[in-house]
């Protein structure tokens, strides 16, 4: 019961902070673009989550590699892979801003 009540509320709270939105007017002399404002803050988070994320795989290689020597090969592609999967976050992240930003 009380799981319910809470999406009940999360629920009301999102259908009354959404109303101001829909209610904003048209384009002004002095508006700001927050497009680029927001990627920037989109592509800061995505750096942030990529550098502790390789930094914590990285980390673990390390750890793998001192524990058992003879599987560096194995650890070593996994590795690799993990970093150019992680890493691919944040071009995909550019590449978005680029799309959107005019």
């Amino acid at each position: 019961m009380r799981r319910l009540l809470s999406y009940l509320f999360m629920a009301l709270a999102f259908m009354f902070l959404a109303v101001p939105v829909f209610a904003q007017g048209g384009e002004t002399a002095s508006a700001v673009n927050w497009v680029a404002i927001a990627a920037g803050f989109s592509m800061a988070i995505a750096s942030a989550v990529c550098g502790l994320a390789q930094g914590r795989a990285t980390a673990a290689a390390a750890e793998a590699l001192g524990r058992n020597p003879a599987a560096r090969s194995g650890i070593q592609f996994a590795l690799i892979l993990g970093l150019a999967l992680i890493e691919s976050l944040a071009l995909y992240t550019l590449v978005i801003i680029f799309a959107k930003v005019k």
